[in-house]
């Protein structure tokens, strides 16, 4: 098979340029034959691995393959041809460059940890034996910010930008009511079919990350909104079966399953329009509905689950958010400070 065919046999999502693995002949336990067709498996291998035995969107799986392009790139502008051989030193240029370029910490971390997995996914099939300074290197710092919300005015006139007299103006109002009213993840709505929703309990089968399964309430308002949105559907688009259980709940413009990158041009419309922060996302509702489910005095564990987040700490961050916009509020209190001055400890 030619060398120049290869990436093109790879999905889409999983395609990444084979050339990067090229320098990872030292890498392998020594007198062991290791040709080109071995190294495409090795990297078929591993993002298939991210794909089926992790359950990665193609989202994630694209990052990942952003991620080694850049390494693969840095290497080249360096002339650096070792990749597990590489010195620590080495590594540490190839993360601050990131830095130069304006990168975020967060996300130089997420790089780091990118470039380690792909080595560990190594390690673990035993194919290479030794050190390798991007597992030894310390994951950079990443400071802790607490996460951008709205208030509940701010929600409402979000909610209110929709035209609800057409179809797309109801199937608009319907995802800005499911994300607000179950805290979903934007990957999580476009996966929803009809099947996944009970009206009559009000509950939503939600499938997180890694296709874990977790069961979230959802409010008259969203179900309303949810089943007028249904109703106008073009009957082109309607089962004839009457059969709504495997059909997408959300549709395109071709009456198929609408995409990630749809949901996030149809919100930041919207936000415009509402005259919202520019940093406001999907994920913004997210947070706004974990933020004023504390702040109404839910149970942070209750949240907890309600989010599908694996650790208590994670969700914890939104018991900072209200403790932070009570301390603003107060401010406002006429007593609340001393003009021009001071308050010392008695």
């Amino acid at each position: 098979m030619l060398p120049s065919l290869l990436p093109s046999l790879l999905p889409s999502t999983l395609r990444i340029d084979f050339k990067f693995f090229s320098g990872l002949h030292r890498i392998m336990p020594k007198g062991n034959a290791f040709g080109l067709g071995r190294l495409v498996q090795i990297m078929e291998s591993f993002l298939k691995h991210l794909e089926t035995e992790r359950n990665l969107s193609p989202e994630t799986l694209r990052a990942y393959r952003k991620d080694l392009e850049q390494l693969q790139d840095f290497f080249k502008a360096k002339k650096l041809s070792e990749l597990v051989d590489t010195s620590a030193e080495e590594v540490r240029r190839w993360l601050a460059h990131f830095g130069e370029r304006g990168y975020s910490r967060s996300t130089i971390a997420r790089k780091l940890a990118s470039v380690r997995g792909y080595f560990r996914f190594l390690q673990r099939e035993n194919r290479f034996e030794g050190r390798c300074a991007f597992l030894e290197l310390d994951t950079p710092k990443v400071p802790r910010s607490l996460p951008h919300f709205l208030t509940i005015q701010e929600v409402m006139r979000l909610l209110d930008q929709p035209q609800t007299d057409s179809y797309r103006g109801l199937r608009d109002r319907a995802i800005l009511e499911i994300l607000y009213s179950t805290g979903l993840r934007v990957s999580e709505l476009v996966a929803l079919d009809w099947s996944h929703i009970d009206s009559k309990i009000r509950l939503v089968r939600a499938f997180g990350k890694g296709r874990k399964e977790r069961i979230v309430p959802i409010g008259e308002h969203a179900l309303r909104s949810l089943f007028s949105y249904r109703e106008a559907i073009p009957s082109q688009w309607i089962p004839e079966d009457g059969n709504w259980g495997p059909v997408p709940v959300l549709l395109n413009r071709f009456g198929q399953r609408i995409s990630d990158r749809s949901i996030r041009k149809i919100f930041d419309r919207y936000v415009g329009r509402a005259g919202l922060d520019k940093r406001t996302s999907p994920h913004t509702l997210r947070h706004s509905y974990a933020t004023h489910l504390v702040d109404s005095g839910a149970n942070l564990r209750e949240v907890q689950e309600l989010l599908g987040h694996k650790h208590l700490a994670t969700t914890q961050v939104y018991r900072h958010l209200t403790n932070e916009a009570k301390a603003a509020e107060y401010q406002k209190h006429p007593h609340s400070t001393l003009p021009d001055q001071k308050v010392s400890n008695p």
